[in-house]
């Protein structure tokens, strides 16, 4: 016997329920959509279902073992409740709750129309017994534990108040040629969907580990947008304040030297005010691309502040770090800066300090800074090791 609960197509709905996980708790309008859409893919599977089990009633009709109403009764009730929960459906009524397909709802609905039947029709009441095992576990895929454990209940007193509540004899008919073909196709449906579940079960979680699998490559770039200056792609200050941090640390550990660099862009404010804002933006950009593509990969490189930048050079002495600067000079120097503006030069002036035993962040900063002050009294576009 096929169940209306218990038709669904795995691979929509399995996403659907990974988009429980990652959508906010106020679903986005495409979101509800696709949800929508699910819905109503799992409502046609529902009618399906019906159909297909009234049509195995209708051979137990046709050999007259039950009645020739109760085929076209048990279609026309479960289409009451699927047509009841679509008109809900299609109002977005379900979707102002966590679990917006309703299944409790419609898990208790559908049971107790198979007890309904199992009552009605005692004859081939196995049937029907059969179907409530599918309804339930299909339900406890998408349920709470505290659903579950409430949706058992219910099925737990509907099932006392047929077999101790009355002294009807439930069987399943086998007599004749028809009869055995008809229960044969109630297990046929019930094995059916029983393997429908268990490749439910494995596309979820295949779904769910795919979207864990982007939810975490989304969380690494969304940490590494945090870290970054939107305008320079360089490090935000923060975050090379913290490999600075670092950096000292792993130098001290290995007893290794260490050297960094305050920079800064001469003139940078006459830059702004005399070609505007825009294309002091893009002298930032174009001397971060210049600074990253003459680095080592060891190197790190950071927006300290305005036109001031944070060069951290681990395993390099002072007179090594100063020759690079000097390099890097000479290179932003030699830039033909006249696409911007004709006539345009753009200098760099840098302090830099290499670390000492009783230095902490504080002190060696400090230090690369006046010698980053004294580079500017010196006339700018020079290079000061302190």
């Amino acid at each position: 016997m096929s169940t209306a609960a218990t038709s669904s197509f795995p691979e929509r709905n399995a996403a659907e329920v990974a988009d429980l996980v990652l959508a906010p708790e106020t679903a986005a309008p495409e979101v509800r959509a696709r949800r929508a859409r699910q819905r109503r893919q799992m409502y046609v599977g529902q009618v399906a279902s019906y159909s297909l089990g009234a049509s195995v009633l209708l051979l137990y009709a046709y050999d007259g073992t039950i009645s020739m109403g109760v085929p076209s009764l048990f279609w026309v009730g479960g289409l009451l409740i699927i047509g009841t929960f679509t008109v809900l459906s299609e109002a977005g009524f379900g979707d102002r709750f966590e679990d917006h397909y309703l299944t409790v709802y419609q898990i208790s609905a559908h049971m107790a129309l198979q007890l309904v039947f199992l009552l009605t029709v005692p004859t081939v009441g196995v049937a029907f017994l059969a179907v409530l095992f599918l309804i339930f576990a299909f339900g406890t895929l998408r349920m709470t534990s505290s659903q579950a454990m409430l949706t058992w209940g219910l099925a737990t007193c509907g099932l006392a108040t047929v077999f101790l509540g009355s002294d009807l004899p439930i069987g399943l008919p086998v007599t004749t040629r028809l009869q055995r073909a008809a229960s044969m196709l109630c297990f046929v449906l019930v094995i059916g969907q029983c393997a429908f579940l268990g490749l439910f079960g494995a596309t979820l979680r295949k779904i769910l580990y795919r979207r864990s699998i982007e939810l975490k490559a989304a969380y690494q770039r969304i940490e590494e947008l945090a870290e970054l200056d939107e305008l320079t792609g360089a490090y935000n200050r923060r975050c090379i304040m913290r490999l600075l941090d670092a950096e000292i640390e792993k130098s001290r550990q290995g007893s290794t030297p260490c050297a960094i660099a305050l920079i800064d862009i001469d003139w940078f404010k006459r830059i702004n005010d005399t070609h505007g804002h825009p294309i002091g933006d893009e002298v930032l950009r174009t001397f971060a691309i210049t600074i990253f593509a003459n680095l080592r990969p060891a190197d790190s490189f950071g927006r300290y502040g305005g036109e001031e930048f944070l060069l951290l050079l681990p395993d390099t002495s002072g007179d090594v770090a100063h020759r690079m600067l000097e390099r890097l000079r000479g290179i932003v120097a030699d830039l033909d800066w006249n696409a911007f503006s004709p006539g345009m030069r753009v200098t760099i002036s840098a302090g830099v300090a290499a670390l000492r035993d009783i230095d902490t962040a504080d002190t060696l900063l400090a230090r690369a800074d006046r010698a980053l002050y004294s580079a500017k009294a010196q006339g700018r576009n020079c290079i000061l090791t302190n």
